[in-house]
């Protein structure tokens, strides 16, 4: 049922008054303070109407009323495309990216932190997954008795691994061996790229042989890890210092699913999936796949470059959540996030 004017602006006006206040809002509060040029009496049966639709609940016989769920949904879905950034949340965004990171596990963990403190929520960044991504550079560093070897890939993640020297393996064997790897393995996917190492060693003499072996190993090895997604997180702590928490059980319940990775890259993931995940998904209590989370909402955004998006960053935070500001917070990162991803990948 579509509302009517008349109550669609109650109804906004009332999200808003509880986002601000946290306290059940009553007909005489939204008179005074709304600006409706409506009566207390008009606006009571108003919102008389509202609670039989759903959109409200009364805690209290005497009390004023709560959105519920499909409350905070009809206001985030009338919310501008894109609201305003305060100036010293603008000042944060682009101070954080102007620093020279050429890391993005570093840009991720960074990213948290930034979205924590802009929203005062817990953050969240799944990171781009190696898996199909292909190399741009590959070289083994001498760290003397062993030897680092240096991939960086197209979505700007930098994989290493510490790979002993064998036997009778000199500086000028490692540089040899260093260019064999950044002529084979550049614009290859792992698996191509490990194969391409076993090729090039078996038709190698030794110890070039040997040491190609090796990083065949390492590459098996950054392969493996590849499978695994990767999640980071900031400013969990906030959750413990949000009053709009006001229970124990509550707080106990997210800050355990915080706590599990399988359970936040599952919240991640049903983030992203959904279609109106351009540019900014927002997923209400129980829209949420994961019960334990019933009492918070979660606003997401992807990054990347042209191509696609490379994983997702988004906050946690109570269903009583300023969804203004969250939602420009986060789809401002993630669009200086995707710039930032972009310029790694040259």
């Amino acid at each position: 049922m579509e509302l009517s004017e008349r109550k669609a602006a109650i109804l906004r006006a009332l999200v808003r008054h509880y986002i601000r206040t946290g306290e059940p809002v009553g007909s005489e509060a939204l008179a005074q303070s709304a600006g409706l040029r409506v009566s207390s009496a008009t606006i009571r049966n108003e919102l008389a109407a509202l609670e039989e639709l759903g959109y409200l609940t009364q805690p209290h016989t005497s009390a004023g009323r709560a959105p519920t769920d499909r409350a905070y949904r009809f206001y985030v879905d009338l919310l501008p495309a894109r609201s305003r950034l305060r100036d010293w949340e603008r000042r944060a965004i682009v101070g954080f990216f102007d620093e020279a990171l050429a890391d993005i596990d570093e840009i991720l963990r960074g990213t948290t932190h930034l979205l924590s403190r802009l929203t005062r929520y817990a953050s969240l960044a799944l990171a781009p997954i190696v898996r199909g991504a292909t190399i741009v550079r590959a070289e083994l560093i001498s760290l003397g008795s062993s030897t680092l070897l240096l991939l960086v890939f197209d979505t700007g993640r930098v994989e290493k691994r510490v790979i002993d020297v064998p036997s009778g393996a000199t500086d000028r064997h490692i540089e040899k061996v260093s260019r064999v790897i950044m002529e084979s393995l550049v614009g290859k996917a792992l698996p191509d790229a490990e194969a391409a190492a076993g090729d090039a060693a078996r038709s190698a003499p030794d110890p070039e042989k040997s040491l190609l072996g090796r990083v065949e190993e390492g590459l098996h090895s950054i392969e493996e890890a590849a499978q695994v997604e990767h999640l980071f997180m900031g400013g969990v702590a906030n959750i413990a210092a949000d009053q709009a928490f006001d229970r124990r059980e509550t707080l106990r319940q997210i800050y355990e699913t915080l706590e599990r990775e399988s359970a936040m890259l599952r919240l991640l993931r049903q983030a992203a999936a959904k279609p109106v995940m351009q540019p900014v998904a927002v997923m209400i209590g129980r829209e949420n796949p994961l019960p334990e989370m019933w009492e918070a909402s979660v606003i997401a955004a992807p990054y990347g470059a042209e191509g696609g998006a490379l994983g997702t960053i988004g906050v946690v935070g109570p269903t009583r959540m300023d969804y203004a500001a969250a939602m420009s917070a986060v789809r401002a990162v993630a669009e200086r996030l995707s710039a930032a991803v972009q310029a790694l990948q040259g």
